[in-house]
């Protein structure tokens, strides 16, 4: 409750609404009264957080892939937020404090194309990753000239690949050179596809992981 010191025409102490007055050194003073949070770390928020952090870290070597598959989706945001905001949603496993990315789930590619069809990831050239997959050339949408954009990702290195201007749909694959010190490492492996011009893509497809020779 605020308490009057000169008057109803003159200053007050204390809380009214959302002011609070005071007197300093005989001259009345107001400002804006906030709330303070009881407890910012919930549970909820700590989870939520955790969550973010770790979906951020995993898309940061993905930026420059995201960047042009995501870009539809980037309506009032940046693609690389689009891209983060969606797989925060489905792409997380586990509980807290122990998550982790579900590779099965993610996608580095959103849009109206058709996907590549059975894809299949192979390690048989030192240095190098396989890509394989069946021409679905058809209809409006599926173009025999559209291209395969591919996507390795090292999480050891914390560090991607990328290739967008590959073979064409009716291709059927497209090896990818790595750097030579990801001998040993596990990559996971994403491949969309992009009309001939690239304004528009595929949802990416997960091919695997493979251990690199």
């Amino acid at each position: 409750m605020a308490k009057l010191v000169e008057g109803v025409l003159g200053g007050f102490r204390g809380k009214v609404g959302t002011v609070v007055g005071n007197i300093w050194k005989g001259v009345a003073t107001m400002r804006v009264y906030v709330a303070s949070i009881s407890n910012p770390k919930t549970a909820a928020q700590l989870a939520q957080r955790a969550k973010f952090a770790l979906m951020v870290q995993f898309m940061k070597p993905l930026a420059d892939f995201v960047r042009a598959t995501f870009k539809k989706l980037a309506i009032k945001k940046t693609a690389f937020n689009a891209a983060v905001s969606y797989n925060l949603k489905r792409a997380i496993t586990g509980t807290y404090p122990d998550y982790d990315v579900d590779y099965t789930k993610v996608l580095v590619s959103q849009g109206t194309l058709p996907g590549a069809l059975n894809p299949e990831v192979t390690a048989t050239v030192a240095g190098e990753i396989g890509f394989t997959w069946e021409d679905n050339t058809g209809g409006p949408y599926a173009k025999a000239t559209d291209k395969a954009a591919l996507c390795v990702y090292n999480p050891a290195k914390g560090y991607s690949v990328d290739l967008f201007d590959g073979n064409t749909r009716a291709g059927g694959s497209q090896s990818v050179t790595l750097p030579a010190n990801w001998t040993g490492d596990e990559v996971q492996c994403f491949i969309a596809f992009s009309n001939a011009n690239g304004s528009v893509y595929s949802n990416s497809a997960f091919v695997g992981g493979i251990i690199v020779l």
